[in-house]
């Protein structure tokens, strides 16, 4: 059974985590979790958006043509989920 998008982000977004941060536990992850403070830094979101491409099979930073900064994690899934190639 394939998971969704959104499970998929999940998974990944957790085991990035656990791999990237230290010290801290996993946030409550839902869609009002602001990206900034998800103890993530910008190298983790790095390495998160590649293993996303990775898993999904596309990168919806390279293929939008909009720029799009996602501040929170339900803006983050809901890029992916309307970027996904059909």
């Amino acid at each position: 059974m394939n998971m969704s998008i959104k499970e998929t982000i999940r998974a990944t977004f957790s085991r990035v985590f656990s791999e990237q941060v230290e010290g801290y536990q996993l946030p409550i992850i839902n869609d009002d979790l602001v990206l900034l403070e998800s103890g993530l830094d910008s190298m983790g979101f790095a390495v998160l958006v590649v293993e996303l491409e990775e898993v999904l099979g596309f990168d919806p930073f390279s293929i939008s043509e909009e720029a799009f900064y996602p501040s929170t994690y339900g803006e983050f899934v809901s890029f992916y989920e309307k970027n996904e190639p059909k």
